[in-house]
């Protein structure tokens, strides 16, 4: 499938900025230095007192996007990035929603509209997400749209019917050093990313979260919707910690509504 120019302007209307420091004299005790005094990124991945990889922190997805070319962040725009099209075979319904979204240049995208973005895309958004981590359950904030999603760590399963949701339901595991989380019962009404993948409310969303460092994480995420694509696909997210004097902002979007009736399209 080729992919026409994508129009930048449209796409960095539904994004904040990372944040900066809002306080002053904030020192993280907990955080490794080499001998000169600098953050030590590359410092073994910290564990809880149960001796669980300890993902709290404040993360965020860089802009992976080729040095020069005018284009928008590499994951955000496109989930599929690293994958080959016969990895990514879709029923004829999807293909055809899709090539309309290309065609309509986007104008759709429902985060222009100041909707969610479902999981995977949301952590993908480069701006920073904050993850605090507890036995029972996982939170994570995310700057953008100030959205929050909760991940379940108790073993509790989801009922058969549940209330669709832009952000759908997470329960996680440990396999060992890795979060496994299970994500099910998503609204139909999100694009999979700013490309415009489609999905069903059927969508179930595969994550594992494996903290490489102290300063690098890794999100390997798996698409799985037989009523949208031929067989599940599976791509990953390299992540990393934000500057230690990283803070969230609050992110309204409101103030981009004023702006949607000027995405006609083409």
């Amino acid at each position: 499938m080729s992919i026409p120019r994508f129009t930048v302007a449209m796409f960095f209307a539904c994004l904040s900025l990372p944040a900066l420091a809002q306080w002053q004299n904030v020192t993280n005790p907990k955080l490794p230095r080499t001998a000169h005094g600098e953050p030590d990124l590359s410092a073994p991945a910290p564990r809880t007192a149960d001796g669980k990889p300890d993902l709290s922190g404040i993360w965020w997805v860089p802009d992976h996007s080729v040095e020069g070319v005018d284009a928008p962040p590499k994951y955000s725009l496109n989930l599929a990035a690293d994958l080959d099209p016969d990895d990514l075979k879709m029923q004829p319904w999807a293909e055809a929603l899709m090539n309309q979204r290309l065609a309509d240049m986007r104008k759709d995208m429902p985060a222009s509209r100041c909707l969610p973005w479902p999981v995977p895309a949301m952590a993908a958004v480069p701006v920073p997400f904050q993850i605090i981590q507890t036995p029972e359950s996982i939170v994570i904030l995310h700057e953008v749209q100030s959205m929050f999603r909760q991940i379940f760590l108790d073993g509790r399963v989801l009922s058969p019917n549940p209330t669709p949701t832009w952000l759908g339901y997470s329960a996680g595991r440990w396999e060992r050093d890795t979060l496994v989380v299970d994500t099910k019962g998503f609204n139909d009404r999100s694009w999979l990313d700013g490309l415009g993948h489609p999905h069903t409310e059927d969508l179930h969303v595969i994550e594992r979260y494996r903290r490489t460092d102290f300063g690098h994480m890794e999100i390997e995420f798996t698409i799985d919707d037989p009523k949208t694509y031929m067989k599940p696909w599976t791509n990953k997210m390299p992540v990393e910690l934000t500057p230690p004097d990283t803070q969230l902002y609050e992110d309204v979007c409101g103030e981009n509504e004023r702006d949607a009736a000027h995405l006609v399209g083409r």
